[in-house]
C-alpha cells in the first residue's frame, strides 16, 4: 500500500483534456483520424479526448509492455498487442498516458510508421522531461511533471490504483 498525496485533481484533469480535445480538433478539422490507445494507462484520458473530437475517428489498442511491475521504465519495450485497422494515407494520433524515458514511445512510433501512415502525432497525458533518454516530443501535452511516480486516472502501480479520479503522487510505502 502506498501514501498517496493528490497531485492534480479531477477538475484540472478535465479542464486540461478540454483544451487538448480543442487543439486536436483545430488541427485536425474536416479529416478522418486514427486514434490509437496505449492500454492500459491511457484508456481513461483516450476515452475523455474522443468523446470531444468533432472528426470522424476510428479507434485502436495497442498493449505495449516496458515497466513490468516496476516503478521505472527499464528501457525494454514489448509490443503485446498490435493495432488491427488499416492506417496507410492516413493521419494518427497516438494516445499514451506518460512518455517518461521516450522507449516506449519511441518503439511505438517506429511499429506505427512500418504501416506507411500519412501522419503520426503523440497525445500524453503528461510529460516526465528529467527522465528522457532518447529524443522523443509529444504533440498534445496535458501536464509537465518531474520524476515522481504517479498513479491514478488510469496509471497504476501493479495494476492497482488506475480507478482514482485524480492522479497521486507515491510519497511512501505504508506498512500492510
Amino acid at each position: 500500500m502506498f501514501e498517496l498525496e493528490k497531485m492534480i485533481d479531477e477538475e484540472s484533469i478535465k479542464n486540461r483534456v478540454n483544451e487538448i480535445s480543442y487543439e486536436i480538433n483545430k488541427v485536425y478539422e474536416n479529416q478522418e483520424l486514427c486514434v490509437i490507445c496505449i492500454l492500459k494507462g491511457s484508456f481513461l484520458f483516450t476515452s475523455d479526448i474522443v468523446k470531444k473530437l468533432n472528426m470522424p475517428v476510428l479507434l485502436d489498442f495497442m498493449i505495449v509492455s516496458s515497466y513490468k511491475d516496476k516503478t521505472m521504465s527499464d528501457g525494454n519495450v514489448d509490443i503485446v498487442k498490435n493495432i488491427d485497422i488499416d492506417i496507410e494515407g492516413k493521419n494518427v494520433l497516438i494516445i499514451d498516458d506518460i512518455i517518461d524515458t521516450g522507449y516506449t514511445m519511441q518503439e511505438i512510433i517506429r511499429e506505427t510508421s512500418k504501416k506507411n501512415p500519412k501522419s503520426i502525432s503523440v497525445c500524453a497525458l503528461f510529460n516526465k522531461q528529467p527522465r528522457r533518454e532518447v529524443n522523443i516530443t509529444g504533440d498534445f501535452i496535458g501536464f509537465e511533471i518531474g520524476n515522481e511516480f504517479i498513479v491514478g486516472y488510469g496509471l497504476d502501480y501493479k495494476e492497482k490504483y488506475r480507478n482514482l479520479p485524480y492522479v497521486g503522487k507515491v510519497k511512501q510505502k505504508c506498512k500492510k
